[in-house]
């Protein structure tokens, strides 16, 4: 078996999606509310991975789909506001860049 890559452990613990695929009852924040902030965020500049952390923080958004029905980048895809490049990739090239300058 493979042990972790820090740390001793061989754990099989990790965090695992809800089965319920609705919003939960306690959530306020209408479908609306949440594709505004959303757009909001991503105009400041905010990739989508930091989108849903800082819906999950401060509207206690805990998955965008379940509320919206859509995910993150669909969203932004569909109001015209989607990364060029994807994010993974994105976050690919900038490492490859500082190695690059570290190399150097």
């Amino acid at each position: 078996n493979m042990g972790r890559l820090y740390g001793t452990g061989k754990g099989k613990s990790s965090t695992a999606l809800p089965y319920r695929r609705t919003a939960p009852a306690w959530l306020k924040t209408t479908t609306r509310e949440v594709v505004q902030t959303i757009c909001k965020l991503a105009r400041k500049g905010t990739p989508p991975s930091l989108i849903g952390l800082q819906l999950r923080d401060s509207l206690g958004v805990a998955q965008v789909k379940s509320v919206t029905g859509r995910k993150i980048t669909r969203l932004l895809k569909h109001n015209g506001l989607a990364p060029e490049i994807p994010e993974d990739m994105y976050c690919l090239i900038r490492r490859a860049v500082g190695m690059r300058k570290h190399l150097e």
